[in-house]
């Protein structure tokens, strides 16, 4: 099972700039609304597209969806683990607690 981090841990993450974060829905909801600096990753495309978006398999990653009942971001976390990235873990909450918060968000 994959780690979880914390709405405030992930928000701190990322104002260091110090984690890669992906979004697990891609696509218009992507374009939408994501996290800022996020990535699109879905699971159909984590073989193909992790080795050039993520050629450090040691660097710290957090994948996310839209809710803890979402199972993308799981399923991308549990794909990047299986080919050798050592710090994956993901934020259970998702995209609707981030902006619940009212923290900042993105569109492409």
């Amino acid at each position: 099972m994959t780690t979880l981090i914390s709405r405030e841990d992930l928000r701190a993450a990322i104002a260091a700039g110090s984690v890669t974060v992906l979004d697990a829905l891609g696509g218009e909801y992507y374009a939408r609304q994501h996290l800022p600096g996020a990535v699109a990753l879905v699971r159909a495309d984590v073989d193909t597209l992790a080795p050039t978006l993520l050629p450090d398999r040691d660097a710290p990653i957090v994948t996310y969806c839209s809710n803890p009942s979402c199972p993308n971001s799981g399923q991308v976390a549990d794909r990047l683990t299986a080919l050798g990235y050592t710090d994956v873990r993901k934020y259970r909450e998702g995209i609707e607690d981030w902006a619940s918060a009212g923290l900042p968000l993105e569109s492409a």
